[in-house]
């Protein structure tokens, strides 16, 4: 009977160690090269590591990741392993580890014990279950962006500035702005003075508050809409091993054919003569953001 697939990946992670491929201290490889690597799926991936933890050949580092273990005892048997001692900002940063390097639905209760060496059940000591994991990870997150306390010079400047450093945030974290809820607020000590940061910003245009929020909401969809982009974008960049300008150039003869058999006019006009159009997301977003303060300006004036 043939091997289960995250049984074949584990042995030849241990192959590799036992060979000195992969030495002490070394890294392995993330379960997101893993899936690229044997075809699998990511929960394959992250059982062939849950194995190799199990057999204390390899172990989590914060900071660091998935590193080879120390060589073990033999014969007569390994060490006894030392149960680490828990905080709950450990648990987060371990947490955050994981979804930077494979994404959130990596992130499972089940899979930081692994890394920490603990069982399941005692991180609900400190966490409590997923949902409220999230949260802690979102506001740990967030709050590597601190609003300046400096005042903006006017308006304009302080709502561009909120927006850009949640950028900064979505572009360091990309599961964030899936984890981040418009419709629901999530009551953060770290998110929330952002939002307070554009409704002190609207305060002199004396604005009611259903306005005030509806602006503010409405900076932050279009900054997490990009962001969500940014996010799909990366993950298909490795599914396909192509970048989105690659990808348009081998699709391009198709868009073509479609652009000339529906006769689009528009698309003819700005692609005639052999335009070349380089997307880039950063560029996007300061395009886009532009445009919203323009229209929100244009806006605030007519109320004022």
């Amino acid at each position: 009977m043939a091997d289960a697939p995250y049984q074949v990946i584990a042995a030849e992670l241990r192959r590799r160690i036992a060979a000195g491929e992969l030495a002490p201290g070394d890294r392995v490889p993330s379960t997101r090269t893993l899936v690229r690597e044997f075809g699998v799926a990511m929960a394959t991936a992250t059982k062939a590591l849950q194995v190799l933890q199990q057999e204390d050949l390899v172990e989590a580092r914060p900071g660091v990741g998935t590193v080879v273990g120390p060589p073990r005892a033999r014969p007569g048997g390994r060490p006894a392993r030392q149960v680490p001692e828990l905080n709950r900002d450990e648990v987060i940063r371990i947490a955050i580890a994981i979804a930077d390097a494979e994404g959130l639905a990596a992130v499972s209760m089940r899979r930081i014990a692994a890394d920490l060496g603990v069982s399941t059940m005692a991180l609900y000591r400190y966490v409590g279950g997923k949902e409220a994991l999230v949260l802690r990870m979102v506001d740990v997150a967030i709050g590597e962006f601190p609003v300046p306390k400096q005042p903006a010079a006017n308006w304009r400047a302080a709502i561009e500035a909120v927006a850009r450093l949640q950028w900064a945030a979505y572009r360091r974290h990309l599961w964030l702005a899936s984890a981040v809820s418009l419709s629901r607020p999530q009551a953060l000590p770290n998110l929330l003075p952002h939002t307070d940061a554009v409704l002190r910003a609207l305060g002199p245009f004396g604005l009611d508050g259903s306005t005030a929020l509806y602006t503010a909401i409405t900076v932050f969809a279009y900054v997490r809409g990009i962001a969500l982009a940014m996010e799909a974008e990366v993950q298909a960049e490795q599914d396909t091993g192509m970048t989105a300008d690659e990808w348009a150039d081998e699709h391009m003869g198709p868009i073509t054919a479609v652009i000339n058999l529906e006769d689009l006019a528009g698309f003819r006009a700005v692609f005639q003569g052999g335009f070349d159009f380089d997307y880039d997301l950063d560029r996007l977003f300061g395009f886009g953001l532009e445009l919203v303060l323009d229209g929100l300006e244009v806006k605030l004036s007519r109320l004022r």
